[in-house]
């Protein structure tokens, strides 16, 4: 008993040093901010899918408290976009985007509880996912998995910027602006930069009918209207307490 004791605190120890000291050895093992370019990479793919449709980058969650390992805590990072389509296509959206991803990321789309799914792998232990949140809203996603945080990760911060299209539709919609705008940005795959600004616009409108003129519409309901500026997406929201708009520029724009 006394040996068997002593075995368990040498192995107890020696994965206490392992997991602080040794290098990793195997995928599963790469730290988060290893994974975020392929993270990046995956969304800029998702964008590319998505073209002509109405659509807007969504802000990264990073998610602490997972266990990479008995004694080590990590995280991870999801990032991902929202597309709005017309109720009853959302089906049809997640099989579009699955044949327009890499061949080697075997896509497909299947059944399950919540409705249609998208999965897919794009490579390094990054999930892509896509699945129906509402109706005439779908979710595109990459996740990392748990992943051990490097001590010098920071989540990275883009510059605000202001998009003229926000400034039309908020004039079209009366309010004063522009408000503070949250900018968030994806590497598109042969270059360029896909970007969307997005900013909370005060309290809800009685009807987006004026935001009409501004383009091309892409979704006409009661409380979420989408439409298209050239290669410019714009999207106004107010299923919740603030109406909240945001333009979005994709890979072909």
């Amino acid at each position: 008993m006394a040996a068997a004791a002593a075995w368990a605190v040498l192995l107890a120890g020696l994965t206490w040093w392992s997991v602080r000291h040794d290098p990793p050895t195997v995928k599963e093992q790469r730290s988060l901010g290893q994974a975020i370019p392929v993270v990046d990479g995956a969304v800029g793919r998702l964008v590319a899918a998505v073209d002509g449709e109405a659509w807007e980058l969504t802000p990264a969650q990073l998610r602490r408290g997972c266990r990479v390992t008995p004694l080590a805590d990590g995280a991870t990072l999801t990032r991902g976009l929202d597309v709005l389509v017309a109720v009853g296509s959302e089906r049809a959206l997640l099989e579009r985007v699955a044949q327009r991803l890499p061949a080697d990321w075997w896509a497909g789309v299947g059944a399950a509880s919540g409705g249609p799914r998208l999965r897919a792998d794009a490579g390094e232990f990054v999930a892509v996912d896509g699945r129906v949140v509402a109706d005439g809203r779908v979710r595109l996603s990459a996740a990392t998995g748990c992943r051990p945080v490097d001590p010098a990760y920071a989540e990275p911060r883009p510059a605000p910027a202001v998009a003229p299209e926000l400034g039309a539709a908020l004039r079209a919609l009366g309010r004063s602006g522009p408000p503070p705008a949250e900018v968030v940005v994806a590497p598109c795959p042969a270059g360029g930069t896909a970007r969307t600004v997005s900013a909370a616009a005060g309290g809800k409108p009685v009807s987006l009918a004026p935001l009409r003129p501004l383009g091309v519409a892409v979704v006409d309901r009661p409380e979420t209207y989408a439409y298209r500026a050239g290669p410019v997406a714009v999207l106004a929201d107010a299923t919740g307490d603030q109406l909240r708009l945001a333009a979005s520029t994709g890979c072909a724009g």
